[in-house]
């Protein structure tokens, strides 16, 4: 994958066949069966956690070179986890990582970040699932944070086998309750030992205060209001407590339809722009509730069309852009690119890895995502434009474009408590269906769709490509992507605040017992150690420059454009109506059908586009003012930490921005060192308060798998593989091709 075009020696030659070796000898086992015990690592669970089944002498392979090898130990499978014990820790254990999660191990899977189980029989790979009347030999588990686990139970037990099998796939892939998820044993077992971090300035968007906050910060108090029409989701399960809604528009227009048809604020831009969603009415039945219903959509344009509301562009995200089914399958396609069983896979693959990566379309999806959050930037920032995003139930695709377009206008959500409120405010109280989305109950895989996880793509295609300008690391991208299947965190487990309120005991009067409190993701400090979590804030990062008193009170009524672009001429038009002459069409849309057209046509919003696109590009980069980033093909790149990191070959040895990353680090901890010996001479009993991970002392032993591995052992097998020969044809003709350029860029 990263070294295609360079062909290795010995590519003539058959490649080994695969043999298993293992630390411990199989005529051992049995007569080594006391001592092994004894050997035995302790299970450490968590409080709540339950161990349920478990087999002795299972093998765990470790993929190197073109062989296996591997270890034994026990599988162990609990309400929380699956988790393997080798006899011997140290050799699989690597005690020089010290970016070590402390909720979930190395050779940890939570049960829900279990993807697919397969089963070898007679050296055939077959899917497992329900009961089964034959027992394999050998167990593989793909998982969703792309590793793979691959266990030999060719030595244990038999009544142990079908034991541990039988319960992995029970605990895995059998429909789930919600209150059956360890979610809640946890909350109920651990009540007294949450964890909160006094530094996390998160807003949780809970509260009306918090609303009114963001439209203080914003500015967009002037036009919108905080209500608290649904506190208790009186109107509406699907919206939070507390949200924001236009000035005029009055409150008991909310209640009707259940909150469906009202224009949401999501945030406003400097020159009082602003963006808004819209979910759509529930489909006609017949013509009294069709009129019913376009007399209501009616009544809101009239409320609304009036300064400053006139000109307001529609997007309607349901019928004109991309579809859930759309991103389901290109995930499906593309995370099969980077679940490798075995080496002698990887190179099978290597071949035909780009085509393969190019027929999945999840680069295409990730660059007409940012495309269309640069179409809105552009409506809302040059022409000054409010837009209004529409979608169904706007939870998904809403949740998607909304967020990007605050990410690329809004400075503040580049930092990690601006990017965690961001989160919290379109993702959490925005009513994401994180349940069935991660699919968490396994009630219905139709609607698991990664919308969530195309999100942290293209903010990593945004991070890769202005560093400087975010607070956050990759790393940091990486692991709250993992952090999707932890079941301790109530951040992502729940369909709405109604369904997480309802079910935290935080909702009626008649509750005995006190409401659970469960701890959010964004308490970093459970997860990680202080080192760890130095690798979550980047380096990099160019913090605004403060200003003074006096210069403050001299811009406080300027807009802070920078070095964005100026606003455009708007041209000359009739003044328009909410939905100008469209508003019949778009009715009958928002009530179920579709139509070809919006406010635009699709010309002029391309030259708009591309004339915004181009300019913007063409100065230089202000990394607190506007930010786009590239979307031509080349430029949208695979987030190799997040995908390929299991892979060790794959890696870059020294390479990628590792080696970069580890010399700011070292930089900033002799910084650091010279500091305290100031403050030493000034008796100050202050120490800095970050630290360097003290493993960065020796880069020449990191690779691009860092900081989740530090060097592996690196194949000798050439990169071409024997069955690339195969397929270029014959020596002779080979010898007269001429050679062929390819410019691979970072992957």
């Amino acid at each position: 994958m990263l070294g295609k075009g360079v062909v290795g020696g010995g590519g003539g030659t058959k490649a080994p066949k695969p043999s298993f070796v293992s630390y411990v000898r199989p005529e051992e086992i049995h007569t080594n069966e006391k001592e092994v015990t004894e050997k035995e690592v302790t299970l450490h669970l968590l409080p709540g956690e339950q161990l349920l089944c478990e087999a002795s002498t299972v093998l765990k392979y470790v993929q190197e070179d073109s062989c296996q090898h591997g270890i034994y130990g026990r599988l162990v499978c609990t309400d929380f986890k699956i988790a393997f014990l080798g006899d011997d820790e140290s050799a699989l254990d690597n005690d020089e990582t010290q970016f070590k999660n402390k909720v979930v191990g190395e050779n940890d899977i939570t049960l829900h970040c279990v993807d697919q189980i397969y089963g070898v029989f007679d050296e055939k790979k077959k899917t497992l699932f329900g009961q089964l009347k034959k027992y394999p030999e050998k167990l593989i588990i793909h998982c969703k944070d792309l590793r793979v686990f691959q266990f030999c139970l060719r030595y244990t037990k038999e009544e142990e086998v079908k034991r541990i099998v039988s319960g992995i796939i029970h605990h895995t892939q059998a429909p789930k309750l919600l209150k059956r998820l360890f979610l809640f044993s946890y909350a109920t077992a651990a009540q007294n030992n949450t964890v909160t971090d006094p530094k996390n300035h998160t807003i949780m968007f809970d509260t009306l205060k918090d609303w009114c906050w963001e439209l203080e910060r914003t500015k967009g108090n002037m036009k919108y209001k905080a209500v608290s029409v649904n506190e208790g989701y009186k109107v509406c399960e699907r919206l939070p407590a507390y949200f924001v809604v236009p000035t005029p528009l009055p409150e008991e227009n909310v209640q009707r339809f259940q909150g469906h048809g009202i224009p949401i604020w999501c945030w406003s831009c400097h020159n009082g722009s602003a963006l808004l969603k819209m979910s759509a009415l529930p489909k006609e039945q017949d013509d009294g509730i069709l009129q019913i219903q376009k007399s209501f959509l009616d009544g809101v344009y009239k409320t609304i069309h009036r300064p400053p509301y006139e000109i307001v562009k529609t997007e309607d995200l349901s019928s004109n852009f991309l579809s859930l089914q759309e991103i389901q399958t290109a995930y499906s396609k593309f995370k099969q690119l980077f679940l490798i069983d075995n080496s002698t896979e990887f190179w099978d693959t290597d071949i035909k890895w780009f085509s393969l990566l190019e027929s999945s379309s999840w680069l295409d999806i990730i660059r007409r995502c940012l495309k269309k959050a640069i179409e809105i930037t552009e409506c809302m920032e040059a022409q000054n434009m409010n837009v209004l995003l529409l979608e169904e139930n706007a939870s998904d695709l809403c949740c998607l474009i909304s967020s990007l377009v605050q990410l690329m206008m809004d400075p503040h959500c580049r930092t990690r408590i601006g990017f965690q409120s961001l989160i919290q405010k379109e993702w959490v109280m925005g009513g994401h269906c994180f349940l069935d989305r991660c699919n968490h109950l396994r009630q219905n895989d139709k609607e698991e769709v990664p919308v969530f996880l195309l999100f942290l793509d293209c903010v990593w295609q945004l991070v890769h490509q202005h560093p400087p300008a975010f607070e956050f690391t990759e790393t940091y991208l990486t692991v709250l992507s993992d952090s999707l299947y932890i079941p301790i965190f109530s951040t992502f487990f729940f369909n709405s605040p109604h369904q997480k309120d309802t079910n935290m005991g935080r909702e009626g009067q008649d509750t005995q017992s006190k409401p659970l409190n469960l701890l959010t993701v964004w308490d970093w400090s459970v997860q990680f150690e202080p080192k760890a979590q130095t690798l979550l804030k980047n380096p990099l990062y160019v913090e605004k420059p403060k200003l003074d008193k006096g210069q403050r009170k001299g811009m406080r009524f300027k807009h802070q454009r920078q070095l964005s672009l100026p606003l455009t001429q708007s041209k000359s038009s009739p003044k328009r109506g909410f939905f100008r002459e469209e508003t019949d069409h778009l009715i009958k849309n928002l009530l179920g059908k579709r139509i070809s057209k919006l406010i635009n046509s699709s010309d002029e919003l391309q030259d708009n586009f591309r004339e915004f696109y181009d300019s913007w590009h063409s100065k230089p980069t202000d990394y607190h003012g506007l930010l786009l980033p590239h979307i031509e093909g080349p430029e949208i790149k695979v987030w190799a930490q997040r995908y390929l990191r299991w892979i060790p070959e794959a890696q870059i040895l020294g390479g990628s921005r590792v080696a970069t990353m580890s010399k700011l680090l070292e930089m900033i901890e002799e910084v650091q060192s010279l500091q305290e010996k100031i403050d030493e001479r000034h008796y100050s009993q202050q120490a800095p308060q970050a630290e360097a991970p003290c493993l960065l002392r020796n880069s020449a032993r990191l690779s691009s798998l860092f900081p989740f591995a530090l060097l592996q052992r690196h194949s000798s097998k050439p990169v071409l593989p024997t069955s690339g020969w195969k397929a270029l044809g014959d020596e002779d003709d080979l010898a007269k091709r001429e050679d062929e350029f390819v410019d691979l860029g970072d992957v």
